[in-house]
């Protein structure tokens, strides 16, 4: 991999230091020097190259922050709801069918969260927890995990999210960035939906004030 390649990939494998870089707020030596140091390169050598490189890339970024201006205003435009007391329960994938269309129907009746996530090795059934006891009386030995004292954070956005590139992948640094573990999450159309323990709703609220 050439010098620039491998800077380049070291500061968007760092995204503190990406963000900095994009922001104006990094020395360009002092980075330069790092990356040689990080990378085993040498600083006599290649500092030039490094350099230059990291200029380059600051100017690439530039183009990150007008697409970044159109995820912001369509979160901006975006509604925000939110239901606590929320479970999610994983299953082995091999169960009978039957009981989950079962399940959904009588949930259904009640007007009850139903939400399925089906995965190459495991379904995930989630609902409140008021009904949690009764999903694994359907499935009995087929319950892997159960998590509880879950938030479910719907955030509902203009269909112009389905068009625009990023937006999933900067909500999820977003939370991820401020420690807030994403415990389940699925979207669907315009909607997108995040399962976080109910300790964290208050931090993700603040963050969610585009």
């Amino acid at each position: 991999m050439s010098i620039t390649k491998s800077a380049e990939s070291y500061i968007l494998e760092h995204p503190s230091i990406k963000d900095c870089l994009k922001s104006g707020l990094i020395n360009y030596s002092s980075l330069s020097r790092r990356i040689a140091s990080d990378l085993s390169l040498s600083v006599k050598k290649d500092f030039d190259a490094i350099l230059i490189a990291c200029r380059r890339l600051k100017r690439k970024l530039k183009s990150e922050e007008i697409h970044e201006s159109k995820i912001l205003k369509i979160l901006g435009q975006s509604k925000i709801e939110i239901k606590n007391k929320i479970a999610a329960v994983v299953l082995e994938k091999d169960i009978y069918f039957g009981n989950l269309l079962s399940l959904e129907k009588e949930l259904k009746k009640k007007n009850e969260i139903f939400r399925i996530i089906e995965s190459i090795s495991a379904i995930t059934i989630i609902t409140t927890e008021e009904f949690a006891d009764l999903v694994k009386k359907y499935f009995k030995n087929k319950v892997i995990l159960e998590n509880r004292s879950l938030a479910e954070i719907t955030i509902k956005s203009p269909k112009e999210i389905e068009s625009t590139p990023g937006t999933y992948a900067y909500l999820c640094s977003l939370f991820g960035e401020n420690n807030i573990n994403i415990v389940e999450t699925l979207s669907c159309y315009t909607d997108t939906i995040f399962l976080v323990k109910e300790e964290d709703v208050g931090k993700a609220m603040g963050l969610l004030r585009f």
